[in-house]
């Protein structure tokens, strides 16, 4: 559904050239929903635009359902880009027009029949659960309240893609939590493909099917939710997915033990509908080791189920190396911290 070759962005002020984006290639499944996750700074924004044009690459090309948007003219353009809906952190709304009429604008501006865009705009205020809102100005919203009008409005046009910049970097958890879900049925319900740019790892887990992480420009990580989450290889990654997995006392409990030599804390990570079988305490039966949970987690990523449980294992090492043997060959992931 989106392809992006070899994309460079590059911002000159004066004599002197900043490089934004290096080399970008990704690929995009139809009915995906994809995550790009990144520090301030790192270019994640400037890469969402670059997908729908509002930023032109340097160099590379764009491809959307199988449509160049690099190689079309500014008409043809404008007319791609009515299929790409793209919501923003900061709602962007007008503030002297209901809700109801923000929805309705990129519609008006389209050139739609007053008919069709009165029934476009009920069918999309109910979708995203604004009925009783669709009158109301923008200063009468709350902040979840205006981003549903974003999202209706990105919607407007029927698109084929949509684009989240940073959607609820405003909004606080719990309203977070209602926006991710809204994102998730109208991804199931339209089979619209999403993609997402954000600096926080919980939107990454809940919603994403695939992520990429970029740094400085640059993609560092990529591939399936689960596989990053769970298995992190670069330093970036590694410090996203700190944000929603070690507490700081049990950093500084791991960093102690190291110091001292010791190797008797572990992670397990079990995956699936294992998640809920219990394992540890039967391997640890077997084995005889002792073992005090530091730290627990089971939790979802969209609808896989997954568990984290940092282990401080007692007794013999050889007894010790005999557990995490047991519990590697039953197929769970053991970390040695």
């Amino acid at each position: 559904m989106i392809r992006l070759e070899q994309i460079n962005k590059h911002y000159t002020v004066g004599k002197t050239t900043f490089p934004a984006l290096h080399n970008i290639n990704l690929s995009v499944d139809k009915g995906e929903i994809f995550g790009v996750i990144g520090h301030s700074g790192a270019g994640k924004s400037t890469l969402i635009r670059c997908i729908n044009l509002l930023e032109r690459p340097t160099s590379g090309r764009v491809f959307i359902d199988g449509i160049e948007l690099t190689g079309l003219t500014d008409k043809r353009l404008q007319e791609e880009r009515r299929r790409i809906g793209m919501i923003f952190q900061h709602f962007n709304l007008l503030s002297s027009a209901t809700a109801a009429a923000n929805i309705a604008f990129p519609l008006e501006l389209a050139g739609r029949p007053k008919a069709e865009i009165a029934r476009r705009v009920e069918e999309v205020v109910s979708l995203v659960g604004l009925e009783e809102h669709a009158g109301k100005y923008p200063a009468q919203l709350s902040g979840g309240q205006k981003q549903r009008v974003g999202i209706a409005r990105a919607l407007a046009n029927n698109p084929k893609v949509l684009l989240c910049d940073e959607a609820t970097s405003a909004l606080d958890p719990q309203t977070t939590n209602s926006i991710l879900a809204l994102l998730l049925d109208i991804n199931r319900q339209l089979g619209i493909t999403i993609v997402l740019i954000t600096h926080e790892m919980h939107v990454i887990r809940t919603v994403c099917d695939r992520v990429a992480v970029i740094d400085s420009g640059k993609i560092v990580e990529e591939g399936k939710v689960t596989e990053v989450f769970l298995k992190p290889q670069h330093p970036t990654t590694r410090e996203f997915v700190s944000q929603v997995s070690d507490s700081l006392e049990l950093k500084e409990t791991v960093s102690h033990k190291k110091a001292a030599g010791e190797r008797n804390i572990v992670r397990i990570t079990y995956l699936g509908e294992t998640t809920y079988q219990p394992v540890l305490f039967e391997v640890t039966q077997q084995t005889g080791t002792p073992f005090a949970i530091l730290q627990g987690t089971i939790s979802r990523m969209k609808d896989t189920p997954y568990g984290q449980l940092t282990v401080e294992f007692g007794g013999p090492e050889l007894q010790i190396e005999q557990t995490i043997t047991t519990l590697r060959s039953r197929g769970f992931d053991v970390e040695v911290l």
